[in-house]
């Protein structure tokens, strides 16, 4: 969280207003990313398989991915499943380092079967977000500080429906709620939450025995604009979530063997590209009119596998790649959103405690990747992550 000044909008002393550049980057969307802002899954178990588990859903936390996948859970009434994840994303820029370095990350989700052919289920979770604290982000030493916060959190209720013994329908209704703050050498703006909504559609079908494919479709979801009362008057923006699309394949080539290949396309740049502020009439101050971010629409891909070891144990691996959304001719205008890794590597372990309850853990390293400015100033940022999550797992 950023301390909030006496007096909103004013400059701190002896800090001269930064470049244009440094204005835009703190108002950049701030996250510990994984394939852009977005996680790569929200729950222990997703997470073990690097995120691809679009065509062969393993726990209730699908309503949040693909709700379709409700239909084809191992269960006979309800299935329960709760996590908890820590993020650990370790942020530079010009070899500063961001002083906030952990976060925690609850999910949940409950699926219940009403008959043989629909389910309903609810889920809710940490799309992205989090947050950058530099003290300082120039190259020399200046007290350039830049501390950012943004969460965005999704509650999806819906359902999923068998249409046939192959084929399976889903949609959920999402209800967002998400948060911004920022501060600058130049000016601050307070936390402030707005809230909007979006849908998503999904669908499986199980080709034959071995294959089963997979598809969701998210839309943009739409967000309230985002309003600041500061004694300059009424500053206002917009932030909405980019739609995106996932189709997966999952290929079972032996008993107690699952392996599942994803391609996921996020559109950052409807969103992303150039964001614009209203300010009051006349103003002419540090907030900038237009926030130029330049991200652009990203292909992540997942690759994983799962292998059951006896009848109690579950172990997977999986990898996942999505190129930077933000190249070396946007570095300048994301100081505050470090957003930059591409490579990922996912374990996970699941234990049957009982008939009913299983335990989930699983572990993410996103490795360091570096982007210098391909424009003056040449700023350099960087980011590499790990995260861990727990789950617990109840289906009767």
């Amino acid at each position: 969280m950023i301390e909030e000044p006496e007096e909103e909008m004013t400059m701190q002393p002896n800090i001269k207003i930064v470049a244009a550049a440094l204005s835009l980057a703190a108002l950049a969307p701030n996250v510990g990313a994984t394939n852009g802002d977005h996680m790569l899954g929200l729950s222990a178990i997703q997470n073990g398989m690097a995120g691809a588990v679009v065509a062969a859903p393993q726990d209730a936390a699908t309503v949040l991915v693909n709700p379709a996948g409700m239909a084809l859970l191992d269960m006979k009434d309800v299935r329960f499943d709760l996590g908890l994840g820590f993020l650990n994303p370790l942020r530079r820029v010009n070899g500063n380092d961001s002083d906030s370095k952990w976060y925690m990350m609850p999910a949940g989700a409950v699926a219940f079967r009403v008959d043989d052919r629909l389910v309903l289920g609810m889920g809710l979770g940490g799309l992205s977000g989090m947050g950058v604290d530099f003290a300082d982000t120039a190259a020399a030493p200046g007290n350039q500080a830049v501390v950012t916060t943004k969460q965005f959190f999704k509650v999806a209720p819906g359902f999923a429906y068998r249409v046939g013994d192959a084929v399976a329908l889903g949609a959920t209704l999402n209800l967002n709620y998400q948060s911004l703050a920022l501060a600058t050498p130049a000016f601050v703006l307070p936390q402030n939450q707005v809230f909007g909504f979006g849908v998503t559609l999904g669908m499986t079908w199980k080709i034959s025995p071995g294959w089963q494919l997979g598809a969701a479709w998210s839309s943009k979801q739409d967000m309230e604009k985002f309003k600041w009362n500061t004694t300059a008057g009424r500053f206002s923006m917009n932030m909405d979530a980019p739609q995106t699309v996932t189709v997966g394949l999952a290929w079972r080539p032996a008993p107690g063997l699952l392996v599942e290949g994803d391609v996921k396309r996020i559109m950052f740049s409807d969103v992303l590209d150039n964001v614009k502020m209203k300010r009051p009439a006349g103003y002419a101050g540090a907030v900038p009119a237009s926030l130029r971010f330049g991200w652009k629409d990203q292909t992540a891909y997942a690759l994983a596998l799962r292998q059951d070891i006896g009848e109690k144990t579950q172990v997977r691996i999986g990898v996942n790649h999505g190129e930077s959304p933000i190249d070396p001719k946007d570095v300048n205008a994301n100081l505050g959103s470090v957003a930059v890794v591409e490579n990922h590597l996912a374990i996970g372990l699941s234990r049957k405690l009982s008939d009913k309850v299983t335990g989930s853990v699983s572990y993410v390293h996103a490795f360091n990747n570096k982007i210098k400015s391909s424009v003056a100033p040449h700023n350099v940022i960087e980011l590499k992550q790990n995260i861990i999550n727990f789950q617990i797992s109840y289906q009767y």
